[in-house]
């Protein structure tokens, strides 16, 4: 609880840190809904998600705490995430460039929601500048799990992306993650990959203007899980409708 706490103090309160200490920042809320989710009370699972992301003075940030129901089983679960970068750029305060790479970053995250789920990762992040991409980022973790029950000890690796498509006098979005969580420690957790890229238009540019641009996108998420949670075997392969609104 106190961490779900944390996670959305830092989602709708950013503003307290303004000043030299926050470049940039946003905050959305974004609704899910699909079927065929494994290892599930229910196949069928309604998520609300609140998220923000944003550049600080030395780095980058990203949190989102998922608020998950189980569609015809009377019961939910939360999910929450909090990420920072240290960026050797701006700790140097200077460019960093070696070919596509545009920054180095230490990258620290920590995993947190009910069960045997909270681990720390920590690793090096990497900035890539490439055609197509809006942005690309690489971060390579090791995995500490920090609940006893948990042993999805490890190394993983998640890219991070998003590429915009000029579409129908708007935008298409695709972006999304994967996190290929592999080298496993912990007996019984099998190396997994977990890859969900959605696909969205911005409605939101298109109904109110250029001004209103990544304010309000609808479309779908590809969900697909390779041994879930590291259960051998349990391969998850899904569809969600998604609207998400940024403030």
């Amino acid at each position: 609880m106190k961490k779900t706490c944390l996670c959305l103090a830092l989602l709708l309160s950013p503003q307290a840190f303004a000043g030299e200490w926050v470049q940039w920042w946003n905050a959305g809320i974004t609704g899910l809904y699909g079927k065929n989710y494994d290892l599930a009370p229910s196949d069928e699972q309604t998520t609300i998600t609140l998220d923000s992301a944003g550049g600080w003075k030395y780095g980058d940030w990203y949190v989102f705490q998922d608020f998950i129901r189980f569609n015809g089983a009377d019961e939910g679960t939360t999910y929450g995430e909090l990420s920072t970068r240290l960026s050797a750029g701006k700790l140097l305060n200077q460019k960093l460039a070696l070919g596509p790479v545009t920054d180095v970053s230490l990258a620290l995250t920590l995993e947190e929601g009910e069960g045997p789920v909270e681990s720390f990762l920590y690793g090096i992040g990497l900035d890539f500048k490439l055609p197509i991409f809006s942005y690309f980022q690489l971060n390579t973790y090791r995995r500490h799990a920090i609940n006893g029950a948990n042993n999805s000890d490890g190394w993983q690796i998640t890219p991070v992306y998003r590429v915009d498509i000029p579409f129908a006098g708007s935008n298409l979005v695709i972006d999304g993650f994967a996190d290929w969580v592999f080298r496993t420690d912990g007996n019984g957790y099998h190396e997994n990959l977990h890859f969900n890229p959605q696909v969205k238009f911005d409605l939101g540019q298109m109904v109110f203007g250029d001004h209103r641009k990544d304010a309000l996108l609808v479309g779908i998420e590809y969900d697909y899980w390779r041994n879930k949670y590291g259960v051998d075997g349990i391969d998850q392969n899904t569809y969600s409708l998604i609207a998400q609104y940024h403030f």
